[in-house]
């Protein structure tokens, strides 16, 4: 079933879950007159309070189409349509409305392409404009740079928050485009006027002059915006995406899994665009021409979404989460002097639905005891009214308890983001001062990203065409590797990553002449660090949304999927916060430090080192959390199934 609606295959009705409604079939009539439906009270509905039985005030015909009779049925106190079928003349059956689909989802995949392609042409160079224009020191802009991406996925759930709970998908994702095409016109207004002087400067020869406090200022507030508006948009498009598919229809269900597939090959090809043509004219010191680019492609990445407005498939926002969790602790809290009752004596709704909207029931598990105590019946639970701050169901218990087990996962998740961060900042300041002609033209440093976009690209075929079923063929699980096998080999790969970048960085300082500001090696050294980054996307980061997203209970969906960016967010300020530390301690006295201003004194190879260090304690502590992790265990009761092949016929009864 769809989030917020129950849809009844191949009658195109779609109820609303709140309240039991009258499946009614409309058949197809000549006659221009409006039927009359029994009344609730005529027909009897075991197990149905008639309290709780829909009135229906009133039925309108609406205009024939063509070759076909619709009928609405309207809530008359708030005129909102809550039933909608539309029959076919030549057979009376019951033909859905199409909404959504391929064809709507198609806009979206053009829109992540397009907004990414935005985003990147800003991000990808931000560490050279910081050095090159506001003329910061290496340190500074990657820490600058560290804060700013941070920010960027931290945002994320912002948008996710909104879109599950208040806002809807449709209009938080409008929402956020508008502040990112409003972030983007600043930049390249602020750009324009205040900080590219003289013209052309910036290119690693002509050097800037000093910007003002305003230019400045408009800038952050620029940067910012861009991040505000792309980190609350991500999350949410490609949840709306998948939200054209309607599950129940088998087709469509595999089509919402081809989704994703495209929905990251999107985003990867309009990073490929950002980081090579875009790069390449800011790098020569065109850099307003780049962002001038950005804008416009922001710009019909909102005008493309907004033109399919009418024929979107929308999914009601579910409420807010954050009250039900603390219902839980509170509710323990206050009876921190009882025992917890056995399982079966915990407090749960009857019937196949749980308390909270749009979930199922979640079974009791043996973790984390003392929340039990809030969903433990007390004399004082069963004297008045129930209080949800003081009694809680199971299922509302299990899903606070989700969140605690999840954690230990998200925090091992964090060291990893610290290793992909450095592709956006040491990379690129890597690959500066390193040989990058090629004859008469110059590569930028910021471009060999494009082979981890690519490595993401053949891997992912890969992991799906031959890895999956030769694991699969290995361990029985039809999926070849659990979510927390392929977490764990992205680890790894991404410390061997930081262990290539470490000797990389080695090879470039034997190279350096005492007269040249670059090292003689060649940038294509960094191949094998880009590539080994990229493959450990695929485990990781594919792994992470698998898994949050499949372990995060069914009203907490989207704050599974944004754990994945909220961990790339947490890296970007680690990583932030571990250059400070590394500076503070090395570079006392008349020591330079391991990332100076002149690289060619600096040792950056020891901290990429520290890195894969780090990731390595990381991996032991990740193995022994990823061993004692207990999965969520959804009640499962046996009706799914058959009720979707009963529901057709159920309508045609009535």
């Amino acid at each position: 079933m769809t989030k917020g609606f129950n849809h009844f295959p191949g009658t195109g009705v779609t109820f609303r879950p709140t309240y039991p409604l009258l499946i009614v079939d409309i058949r197809s009539s000549p006659s221009p007159e409006p039927r009359s439906l029994p009344s609730p009270e005529s027909i009897p509905l075991p197990g149905f309070p008639r309290s709780l039985l829909l009135t229906i005030p009133f039925m309108q015909k609406k205009p024939p189409m063509a070759g076909m009779d619709s009928i609405s049925i309207t809530n008359e106190s708030t005129h909102e349509s809550i039933i909608e079928v539309s029959t076919h003349e030549t057979n009376g059956s019951p033909v859905h409305k199409r909404t959504g689909g391929w064809r709507y989802a198609s806009i979206l995949l053009v829109n992540q392409g397009l907004a990414t392609l935005a985003f990147f042409g800003v991000g990808v160079n931000l560490v050279l404009f910081l050095t090159r224009v506001l003329n910061q020191d290496n340190a500074s802009a990657a820490n600058s740079v560290s804060k700013w991406t941070g920010t960027v996925y931290l945002c994320s759930l912002i948008g996710a928050f909104l879109s599950d709970s208040y806002w809807g998908r449709y209009f938080t994702c409008a929402v956020f485009q508008m502040i990112l095409v409003l972030g983007l016109g600043l930049l390249s207004v602020s750009s324009w006027v205040f900080l590219i002087k003289p013209e052309g400067c910036g290119d690693g020869e002509t050097v800037c002059k000093a910007s003002t406090s305003a230019g400045i200022a408009m800038f952050y507030t620029a940067i910012y915006l861009v991040a505000f508006g792309y980190g609350g948009h991500q999350p949410t498009i490609a949840t709306f995406g998948a939200d054209q598919f309607n599950e129940v229809h088998p087709k469509e269900r595999l089509s919402k899994e081809s989704f994703f597939c495209y929905f990251y090959f999107a985003l990867n090809v309009g990073s490929l665009f950002s980081n090579t043509v875009l790069v390449y004219y800011e790098n020569s010191g065109r850099w307003t021409l780049g962002f001038l680019v950005s804008l416009g492609s922001a710009v019909i990445a909102l005008v493309s979404f907004l033109v399919g407005t009418p024929g979107y498939r929308y999914i009601q926002p579910s409420g807010n989460p954050v009250p039900r969790v603390a219902q839980v602790f509170i509710a323990a809290f206050k009876k921190w002097d009882i025992v917890p009752a056995d399982a079966g004596d915990l407090y749960e709704v009857e019937g196949p639905e749980s308390a909270i909207k749009g979930s199922r029931k979640i079974l009791h598990s043996d973790g984390f005891v003392f929340l039990d105590k809030a969903a433990t019946v007390t004399e004082n639970d069963m004297c008045g009214p129930l209080d949800p701050w003081r009694l809680c169901t199971v299922t509302q218990v299990e899903e606070a308890k989700c969140v605690l087990k999840m954690l230990p996962i998200w925090l091992c998740t964090i060291v990893y983001s610290v290793v992909f961060t450095q592709m956006a900042s040491l990379f690129v300041e890597q690959g500066n001062v390193m040989s990058s002609d090629i004859g008469n033209f110059h590569l930028p440093a910021a471009s060999m990203s494009a082979f981890d976009i690519c490595s993401v690209l053949i891997c992912t075929g890969i992991y799906r065409q031959i890895l999956v079923p030769i694991a699969g063929r290995l361990s029985g699980n039809p999926k070849g590797l659990t979510e927390l096998q392929r977490m764990g080999i992205g680890l790894i790969i991404g410390m061997l990553a930081m262990v290539a970048a470490g000797i990389t960085e080695i090879q470039r300082l034997k190279y350096v002449s005492p007269d040249q500001e670059t090292s003689s090696l060649s940038i294509f050294w960094q191949i094998p660090q880009y590539v080994l980054v990229g493959a450990s996307e695929v485990f990781m980061y594919v792994g992470q949304l698998d898994f949050f997203n499949g372990q995060a209970p069914d009203g907490i969906k989207s704050f599974g999927s944004s754990l994945c960016m909220a961990s790339i967010s947490f890296g970007n300020y680690v990583s932030s916060m571990l250059v400070i530390m590394v500076m503070a301690v090395t570079a006392r006295g008349s020591r330079s430090g391991w990332i100076p201003d002149d690289l060619n004194k600096g040792h950056m190879d020891r901290f990429y080192f520290l890195i894969a260090a780090l990731t390595a304690l990381d991996f032991v502590i990740y193995l022994f959390c990823a061993k004692r992790y207990k999965c969520i265990n959804l009640e499962d009761d046996g009706k799914t199934m058959e009720m979707q092949g009963q529901d057709d016929e159920a309508v045609t009864r009535v």
